[in-house]
C-alpha cells in the first residue's frame, strides 16, 4: 500500500549533495492513529486501523529517525480480505534515506520489499530485495546521481517543505524504490479543502494525488491525501485506490 508525500522544489532532486535537508515539521515521539475504511458494496465499513510512529534509534552505530507504519484489518474485514502491512524506514536526522522494508500480507499473499541506500563517491546506490507471492527472492541494483526515496522516506522529506507557491495542477516527478526497481512517480497538487477528521477537529488541508503509469502512458491514481496547511503538514486523510477496491484512512488521534 503506497503512502503519502507532497510536492517540493524542482531543483532539490538533482544531486546527492542536495539530499540532506532541515527537518522543520516533526520530532521523535510522534504517534498518529487512523481509522481504516473499505468500500463494501454500496457502503463504507470500518475495517481496521493504521498506526504511524516516529522515534529515535541507531543504525550502524549512528543516530537515526525510525518511521513505522502498520495497517491492520479487523476480524470483520478478515472474513473477506485480510491485510497486515508493516512498513519501516530509517532516515538520518537530515532526512536522507538509509533503509526501508515493507512486509505485506494482503489476502492470502505475502510479499516483502527491502531497500538499502548507500552514498559512495557522491552517488546514490540502491540495493533492493523482493520476495514475491510464490516465495521467490530477486535482487536489484540501481545507481544514479539523483536522490532516491521510498514510500516513507519521501513522506518525511516532503513534510518539511513550504507549499506557498504551489499551483493547482502542478506536477513533480521523483524516483522511488519499490523493492523491484527504481521508477519515476508523479505528484499532482489538487488545491485546498477543509476536512473534519475522526478526532472531531476541522483542518485546512492541502490535497495531493500520487500517480502511477500503466503501459508507460496511461495514468492511474494510486492515492489522494490531505495534509494540514501549516508547518507540521500532518496527514489527516488518505484515500487508497487498490487492486481490490478503495480504502480510506481518517486521522483518529495524534500527539
Amino acid at each position: 500500500m503506497r503512502f503519502l508525500l507532497f510536492v517540493f522544489s524542482f531543483s532539490f532532486l538533482t544531486s546527492y549533495a542536495q539530499c540532506p535537508t532541515e527537518n522543520t515539521a516533526f520530532r521523535a515521539g510522534e504517534r498518529l492513529t487512523y481509522d481504516l475504511y473499505f468500500h463494501w458494496k454500496f457502503i463504507w465499513v470500518k475495517c481496521g486501523a493504521a498506526h504511524y510512529t516516529m522515534r529515535s534509534s541507531t543504525y550502524q552505530g549512528k543516530p537515526i529517525l525510525r518511521n513505522d507504519l502498520l495497517f491492520t484489518s479487523n476480524k470483520r474485514c478478515d472474513a473477506v480480505f485480510t491485510m497486515r502491512d508493516t512498513l519501516i524506514s530509517y532516515i538520518t536526522p537530515q532526512l536522507v534515506p538509509l533503509y526501508f522494508r515493507k512486509g505485506s500480507l494482503e489476502g492470502k499473499h505475502y510479499t516483502v520489499d527491502e531497500v538499502w541506500y548507500t552514498y559512495p563517491n557522491g552517488k546514490s546506490h540502491v540495493k533492493q530485495h523482493f520476495l514475491n507471492r510464490h516465495g521467490q527472492w530477486s535482487e536489484h541494483h540501481h545507481e544514479s546521481d539523483d536522490c532516491n526515496y521510498d514510500m516513507l522516506s519521501i513522506l518525511s522529506l516532503a513534510r518539511s517543505f513550504n507549499p506557498n507557491n504551489y499551483k493547482i495542477g502542478q506536477r513533480i516527478h521523483f524516483p522511488m524504490a519499490t523493492g523491484k526497481k527504481v521508477e519515476e512517480q508523479t505528484l499532482v497538487y489538487r488545491g485546498k479543502k477543509e476536512w473534519k477528521a475522526n478526532d472531531g477537529k476541522k483542518y485546512n488541508c492541502l490535497v495531493f494525488s500520487l500517480l502511477d503509469y500503466e503501459e508507460k502512458t496511461k495514468e492511474k491514481e494510486l492515492l489522494r491525501f490531505y495534509v494540514t496547511d501549516n508547518q507540521r503538514h500532518l496527514p489527516v486523510r488518505i484515500d487508497f485506490y487498490l487492486r481490490f477496491g478503495t480504502a480510506k484512512a481518517y486521522l483518529a488521534t495524534s500527539n
